[in-house]
């Protein structure tokens, strides 16, 4: 079997981390400023940054896996060292602050159809305690509208893109075989297709939400094939074509399910990778920015402002509606600033005080237990450059959701 050539480390996809967490705490932010709805739309697109990082995350768990000998216990292992800790955190004051009302009485700017009025929870849901469940075991996204509606926004929204992952998780490390990568790839947009097909033809009730894996796996494949492509580096012609048209399929599969407006998450990924290959030309100035240390920073604490903005940005709408009295003017010139920056201090404080101290836990752990290979044991959950990724390679950046 051909050995897997390691790829350099991909500092452009690591900054690109840092843009997306960012863009989706601003697009959280904007729609309670009172603007023209032409000044707020480029603000509108948080969705598709979060299918960016379905992408993400799609290269870093092929190569993750890879890493672990394709063994499913260590695997999971790491997953939950990475993901439960910030998410437990966060998850906690998103339930002791759903009782707080979002204050939309305050704002009389809000239209009554505005997406503001539909970002947070609010009251006390009377299922609280199932609904807790469901998400400590990640399993809020499997469940069809008509028998649970909304269980996947539940206490704490933006916590629904981790039950897709988690999904993504266990269906990759049960399917995953050496040499045949591409097989699972393909396996992938299969479900993508037949998610698409049932979309359009089962009754209402039974329609799965954007946390339902099979919505979502046409990112997740193309993750996939990028890292296919980078391991190859160009040795094999057909490496080239099978990414070319796996990319195809994405693009097709994302027309069908929203036109032309679900492109942009597979063809940003696509610029940006290309940036990644060749930070020349006309593509110098993209890798450059995002290579900048800023971004980088923000990348390594891209997961927590993912997780925090919403809680934060929540009780400080709480407190400005109440000092602006109803002025929507006062109220922005204090909200657009702050309801960025705090955030931000939140999920650096995070970081520092939850992430890395978990981090550095489980790769002792991995350490004392032996669970991979000996030359793969220091490369597992961090780096020297960026302590807050997992990598299975300092050479391939991790998933931030």
């Amino acid at each position: 079997m051909k050995t897997a050539r390691p790829m350099k480390r991909l500092e452009c996809l690591d900054g690109l981390r840092g843009v997306l967490a960012v863009y989706v705490m601003i697009s959280h932010m904007a729609p309670f400023i009172d603007a023209p709805g032409w000044a707020l739309a480029p603000f509108s697109h948080g969705m598709a940054a979060v299918d960016v990082f379905f992408i993400l995350s799609g290269m870093v768990i092929l190569g993750s896996l890879e890493g672990f000998g394709q063994r499913m216990g260590p695997f999971l292992a790491a997953r939950v060292v990475r993901i439960f800790p910030v998410f437990l955190v966060v998850f906690a004051a998103a339930i002791a602050i759903q009782p707080v009302a979002a204050a939309y009485e305050a704002m009389p700017w809000l239209a009554p159809d505005s997406l503001a009025r539909r970002l947070w929870a609010d009251g006390w849901p009377s299922d609280w305690a199932a609904n807790i469940a469901a998400h400590l075991t990640m399993t809020h996204g499997l469940f069809p509208d008509g028998a649970w509606p909304h269980v996947y926004l539940g206490f704490l929204g933006a916590a629904w893109s981790l039950s897709t992952e988690w999904q993504f998780y266990l269906l990759a490390a049960l399917f995953v075989r050496p040499g045949r990568e591409w097989r699972l790839v393909a396996g992938f947009l299969g479900l993508a297709a037949l998610a698409l097909l049932w979309h359009r033809h089962a009754p209402e009730a039974w329609l799965f939400s954007r946390a339902f894996l099979p919505n979502k796996a046409h990112y997740f494949a193309l993750g996939m094939a990028s890292t296919l492509l980078l391991r190859d580096d160009g040795r094999e012609a057909s490496a080239g074509w099978r990414f070319a048209a796996v990319l195809g399929a994405v693009l097709a599969l994302c027309w069908a399910q929203g036109g032309a407006g679900k492109l942009a998450a597979p063809l940003v990924w696509t610029l940006c990778l290309a940036a990644q290959q060749w930070q020349t030309g006309v593509l110098a100035p993209l890798a450059a920015t995002l290579r900048s240390r800023p971004l980088l920073w923000l990348g390594s604490i891209s997961y927590c402002v993912y997780l925090v903005n919403e809680p934060v940005q929540k009780l400080l709408a709480r407190l400005l509606a109440g000092v602006a009295g109803g002025n929507s003017t006062l109220f922005a010139v204090l909200w657009a600033p702050s309801a960025v920056l705090l955030p931000v201090l939140a999920a650096w404080w995070l970081h520092r005080a939850v992430e890395l101290p978990a981090l550095r836990w489980g790769k002792s752990r991995i350490r004392k237990t032996g669970s991979i290979e000996s030359d793969n044991r220091s490369r597992l959950l961090t780096n020297a450059q960026n302590p807050a990724l997992e990598l299975p390679s300092p050479r391939i950046i991790s998933s931030g959701i």
